[in-house]
């Protein structure tokens, strides 16, 4: 029996037959009708909701040791947005369309087999970012508990945890918090976005009132030049800075370019996908700068001295201030895990045995993968080899842009991709394995150099790792087409 789609607003829904039990769930289906419930709406919350985090507060503070003015920085970040935002709208493209995830779309370029390799690198990085998220949220918790109590799980550190118990209690408490969420599916982690974006924004905007009444405005940050400008102390430097600095806030959400469609799989047209994602990503990104950077202005003047870190500010303002700000770290760390670390390593190890490990299961697995990497440690070492890992996974973006769009022609047989007899193949597609080791190569000394595996790129080498997401999706899209054309793939 053949596929049959029917057609609209230019999304096919699939009657499918005959398909491999071996390369599907229930959950990498296509989905259906009723299961298109996300308008603009919903997508613009569930990027709020990732965007208001600690990590993104944070994001401006970099820039500006590095020398920009507040207002360089915020629009660094802005424009660094608006650049991802556009392999977000397009890789996106196919989830609406097909109602497809992202494990199951890799198979079009990848191979049933070769798309487990892409679909957990992927998800390695999130099972990272994970524990390091899941302890933000615990620390927020333990110092609520000893605000309201005067100390009372402060304790001595535990040798071989490296923290004391309460700090280890209050970090399972908060682990434990996702697993509603992942036994409630997608659908529980929109509901949450979608009520938790409105209030986020309203903690940003009271956060930033609060600055300004009690610096009697913003401070003296908002005011200093920019360390590039003539006479500064690195004049003539900037474009030095600009371009690893772009890279790196390009990097920050590139990982999510690539599981996009795990979300827009859900959405009710294109229209939705597209603006939803238009107004969810790179306005709240600059705005959350922009507070970030005015408010840690005024700590200079409320406190004489910037404070960058939320929970450390948190903790100096006193008063039941510090009960309300938590919280509101708490529930942003949380929305931003569940949608950013959760749902895509838990169809990444789905996608290694479907007919074994549902979504649910794979949540679980990334829950414990979390846990076990002791990530009040991890945060410490090896955020750098994070950052640059996600880096890395550019030329997975290329390789699936340049399939969809000009290989596929944006036509993909959905049946096929969960059959082994189909178009697809049984395996491997070679195009694609060996376009991404392409992609990869030229951005491969700058990687073992910043992780401390070999000695600092130089010259050509790490010119090229300046540009690491954009040689990377470039030259693995070119190669996918050489070989793909050259393999008939």
């Amino acid at each position: 029996m053949s596929d049959s789609y029917e057609v609209e607003e230019g999304i096919h829904y699939a009657s499918l037959s005959g398909l491999d039990s071996d390369l599907y769930n229930e959950d990498q289906l296509p989905t259906t009708r009723e299961q298109r419930n996300w308008d603009w709406v919903s997508i613009a919350a569930l990027w709020v909701g990732m965007v208001v985090c600690i990590p993104t507060y944070l994001l401006a503070s970099y820039l500006i040791g590095a020398g920009m003015s507040w207002d360089q920085a915020v629009m660094t970040i802005l424009l660094a947005n608006l650049i991802v935002l556009i392999p977000m709208v397009l890789v996106g493209h196919a989830g609406t369309k097909y109602g497809i995830p992202f494990p199951v779309l890799l198979r079009s370029s990848f191979g049933p087999v070769g798309a487990k390799i892409p679909a957990v690198a992927r998800g390695i990085v999130a099972c990272g970012w994970f524990g390091i998220q899941t302890w933000v949220g615990g620390s927020a918790i333990y110092v609520i508990i000893n605000k309201l109590t005067g100390g009372a799980i402060d304790g001595d550190i535990i040798g071989f945890l490296g923290i004391n118990l309460g700090q280890f209690i209050c970090f399972l408490a908060f682990w434990a918090l996702h697993l509603y969420f992942i036994k409630n599916g997608t659908e529980s982690i929109r509901w949450l976005e979608t009520y938790a974006a409105p209030f986020l924004l309203a903690m940003g905007f009271a956060l930033l009132a609060w600055a300004w009444v009690s610096a009697g405005g913003f401070g003296e940050m908002l005011s200093t030049p920019s360390a590039f400008d003539p006479g500064g102390e690195k004049e003539g430097q900037f474009w030095g800075v600009f371009w690893p600095s772009l890279t790196g806030m390009v990097g920050f959400w590139a990982t999510l370019a690539l599981n996009i469609p795990d979300f827009t799989r859900h959405a009710a047209s294109q229209k939705d996908q597209i603006k939803g994602q238009a107004i969810g990503l790179p306005i709240p990104m600059a705005l959350f700068a922009f507070i970030a950077s005015a408010v840690t202005s005024a700590t200079v003047v409320i406190f004489g001295e910037p404070i960058w870190d939320p929970i450390a500010l948190t903790e100096k303002m006193g008063g039941f201030a510090v009960i309300i700000a938590l919280f509101a770290l708490i529930v942003a760390t949380l929305t931003t895990n569940l949608a950013a670390n959760v749902v895509a390593p838990a169809h990444g190890f789905s996608n290694l045995a479907p007919g074994k490990i549902n979504l649910r299961k794979g949540g679980y697995i990334t829950a414990a993968i979390g846990l076990v990497m002791f990530p009040w440690i991890l945060v410490n070492h090896i955020i750098g080899w994070l950052i640059a890992y996600s880096a890395l996974l550019g030329p997975i973006a290329g390789i699936m842009l340049a399939d969809y769009y000009i290989h596929r022609k944006q036509e993909l047989n959905v049946g096929d991709l969960f059959r082994r007899s189909g178009i697809y193949g049984d395996g491997i597609n070679w195009a694609g394995m060996g376009a991404l080791i392409i992609g990869i190569l030229p951005n491969l000394p700058g990687f073992l150099g910043s992780v401390g595996l070999a000695d600092p790129a130089t010259g050509i080498f790490a010119t090229i790792y300046t540009y690491a997401w954009f040689v990377g999706l470039f030259v693995a899209g070119a190669a996918y087409l050489v070989l793909a054309k050259a393999l008939g793939k």
